[in-house]
């Protein structure tokens, strides 16, 4: 019996000791395992490119203008009648890169021309650091991107991309 007592006491305070073990740790929340994203529709994607088109060419800039989904997938691309070749792969590649980062590519340029350890993005299979990527947003959720390339500058591709989105966001939510 003296045994049997001896027992019982070890397991009650083993239950306690793991009791207070689990009130000392934080509550977790269970993660979704199927999880509901924000993305874009092709008549969206279709009128941010067209904005972004016509912005430039208000200007007097022929480009390119292409916009992906928050996955970086190509879901519209126009190019201006006299845009140069050029400009469907760089609008891509800046729109690709804006969504993947999350960030405007013309910020992401700046950042790496004065941060050594970002100058390594330059490596990075398909990132284009030159301005005129800008992220596409409903509400705080990237939902992918708008990428222009083929005015004389960077920064002047990334005013019409803002444009664009400017023309369009009401529709963002």
């Amino acid at each position: 019996m003296h045994f049997t007592l001896r027992l019982g006491a070890v397991a009650l305070a083993f239950a306690v000791v793991g009791a207070q073990a689990q009130q000392a740790q934080p509550a977790q929340q269970a993660q979704p395992l199927v999880r509901t994203e924000k993305n874009m529709s092709l008549e969206l994607a279709n009128q941010i490119a067209s904005a972004a088109v016509a912005a430039c060419a208000a200007n007097g800039y022929n480009v390119a203008a292409t916009v992906v989904d928050r996955a970086g997938t190509v879901r519209a691309v126009q190019r201006a009648d006299n845009a140069g070749p050029h400009t469907l792969a760089s609008s891509e590649r800046k729109a690709w890169t804006s969504a993947s980062a999350k960030s405007p590519t013309q910020a992401m340029m700046e950042g790496s021309q004065k941060n050594p350890a970002g100058a390594n993005l330059v490596y990075l299979p398909g990132m284009l650091l030159l301005g005129g990527g800008v992220p596409v947003k409903a509400g705080p959720d990237v939902i992918g991107a708008v990428g222009v390339g083929g005015a004389p500058g960077g920064n002047l591709d990334e005013q019409c991309a803002n444009a664009a989105l400017e023309k369009v966001k009401g529709l963002l939510g």
